[in-house]
């Protein structure tokens, strides 16, 4: 039950911040971002990758993940890296961000194909998604879009990673393919985690704090 609600959890608990933090970008959102890059890209280092090696042939598996990373490369391209934290207004722009919308929504079918029940991953995913959320909801509302619009964006996105799930575990034509679909999952995590956590701090300065996060994430994803 978990593998379903968790990540509908994260969406619902971004969207509360955001709306607590008053529309503002926030020190501890960035903060939480680096420590869900960090545990993210643990978890698929120590649960994911050694299982998808486990059962692909390790070249194929090498492919299947570069393609994961070349997949997430094409999504940022027209969600211009929400994933992984990027987000602009343009308050002038009225039209419905469709772009954003399906890549977003592609991303978080396709992360919900690793969770199966009493997997670490969704803790992973859960982590991953609270700062996307947050981000997401705070340039929501600093935009001129509808409510309705606003509502609905969110509601399917949250819905995205539970049917990604829902299909891995229950769809028989999807489980020939799930574990090739887990490698290039991988490569979306890397490309994400890796793409938050090498990231240059403001001024390239030597960020104490945002060290810290990271190697509480590590820590933790560990001893799950």
């Amino acid at each position: 039950m978990n593998s379903y609600f968790l990540p509908l959890l994260a969406v619902v608990i971004g969207v509360v911040i955001a709306l607590l933090t008053k529309k503002q970008k926030s020190i501890y959102t960035k903060l939480l971002l680096s420590f869900s890059g960090a545990f993210l890209l643990a978890l698929t280092l120590f649960d994911l990758l050694p299982e998808v090696y486990h059962h692909i042939d390790a070249k194929l598996t090498g492919l299947y993940i570069m393609c994961g990373i070349l997949l997430q490369i094409i999504l940022e391209f027209f969600s211009k890296g929400a994933e992984h934290g990027h987000l602009h207004v343009h308050k002038d722009d009225t039209d419905f961000p469709w772009l954003l919308f399906i890549s977003l929504c592609i991303h978080s079918f396709l992360e919900g194909f690793p969770i199966h029940q009493h997997n670490d991953m969704v803790y992973g995913v859960l982590i991953h998604k609270i700062p996307i959320a947050i981000l997401v909801t705070t340039f929501l509302l600093q935009s001129n879009y509808s409510k309705l619009q606003i509502v609905s964006f969110l509601i399917l996105f949250a819905t995205m990673t539970p049917l990604g799930t829902f299909i891995s575990n229950h769809s028989t034509f999807m489980a020939t393919y799930v574990d090739v679909i887990n490698a290039i999952v991988i490569g979306i995590f890397l490309h994400i985690s890796t793409t938050i956590l090498f990231e240059s701090s403001e001024g390239h300065k030597f960020n104490l704090s945002k060290l810290v996060a990271i190697c509480l994430g590590i820590l933790i994803a560990y001893f799950i």
